[in-house]
């Protein structure tokens, strides 16, 4: 990374509270580090007086249901991504009981050179709902909280189909930023087989190959940085991509996924998808055609483009509501069959 500047901090608060947090920081739509934001959490208090304190409250609130969890090779450095043809990852998944999970993670704390471990995305009140009852976000109390523990280890950059909100109990974290537009100079993997569920960078933020990947000195340039500490929390908003570093031995995080969307309309990345299939192997004068008609239709380049309409005559591009997503729904299995 010595040929790249340091990046620019991620913007802190603290004192959030619930309109603070709905009313000034998710309408600016950039990332915010909210410090000390669950401080007062009993698994906080935990974490910090050790890494055994902590375990041990977890296994105290009682785990129920097999978790799933990942390991990669200790020669890996951390790095959960590819093998080296992008044939399969690098590392290996399993399924087996949170204790014991957390007993290995403990065990091997003090190796110099430990495998990497992870179990991710676990929903709290399926396997630890006497945590999530003692460990309350106020600012999303609506929110199924789902936690991730793990040592130390490396998310390659990847962008999340929601807004994110991370608090981190255990160890420290760092979380890199890149605003979404930055797609294009941060080569994403295959759709197909992702080890994040989205496509991931391809360049490795410790050391970028910038002959390979020479645009990703334009993504550094913009990118955000900020290490938290326990208590600590970040905001993450819609489709930021974000590539996270875990720093200590024993490193857990609790996170808020949600989306403010309509519940009937279509995920849009599916409809991506499906786009792929529909215009990209378009002639190239057709696919600029079909850009004109869906910045026109779809983002509105010129407004509504229903404005022109009484509006009993605007079908499909009337007001959203109920009705109007369940006759999309209809015309659309017409079409597909």
């Amino acid at each position: 990374m010595s040929e790249l500047s340091p990046p620019k901090p991620i913007r802190e608060v603290a004192d959030v509270d619930f309109a603070r947090f709905h009313e000034e920081i998710r309408p600016a739509n950039e990332p915010v580090v909210m410090r000390g934001v669950v401080r007062d959490w009993p698994a906080v208090a935990a974490a910090l007086e050790s890494d055994k304190a902590i375990v041990d409250y977890l296994i105290g609130c009682g785990p129920r249901k097999p978790v799933g969890a990942i390991a990669a090779r200790p020669e890996e450095g951390g790095r959960f991504f590819y093998n080296g043809d992008i044939t399969g990852f690098n590392f290996v998944s399993g399924r087996g009981q949170m204790e014991q999970f957390l007993r290995d993670l403990l065990q091997v704390s003090d190796d110099p050179r430990p495998p990497a471990m992870a179990m991710q995305s676990e929903v709290i009140p399926d396997v630890l709902p006497a945590f999530g009852e003692a460990n309350v976000l106020p600012l999303l109390t609506d929110v199924a909280p789902r936690i991730w523990i793990g040592n130390r280890i490396r998310v390659s950059p990847h962008c999340d189909l929601m807004e994110n909100v991370g608090c981190v109990i255990a160890g420290r974290r760092r979380f890199t930023l890149f605003p979404p537009e930055q797609v294009v100079n941060l080569y994403p993997g295959p759709f197909e087989l992702t080890p994040a569920g989205t496509p991931v960078s391809m360049v490795d933020m410790q050391e970028p190959d910038l002959q390979r990947y020479p645009r990703y000195a334009a993504a550094w340039a913009t990118a955000q940085r900020a290490e938290l500490s326990p208590g600590d929390a970040i905001y993450i908003p819609y489709m930021w991509w974000h590539g996270v570093d875990s720093l200590e031995p024993v490193s857990i995080l609790v996170n808020y996924w949600w989306n403010d969307v309509p519940k009937d309309i279509s995920t849009p990345y599916d409809a991506m998808l499906h786009n792929i299939l529909t215009f990209r192997h378009l002639p190239p004068q057709q696919r600029a055609v079909w850009r004109t008609m869906l910045d026109y239709y779809i983002f509105e380049s010129n407004g509504d483009p229903a404005a022109h309409l009484p509006e009993h005559a605007r079908g499909m591009m009337g007001a959203p509501t109920p009705e109007l997503f369940a006759r999309l729904r209809a015309t659309l299995r017409k079409i597909v069959g």
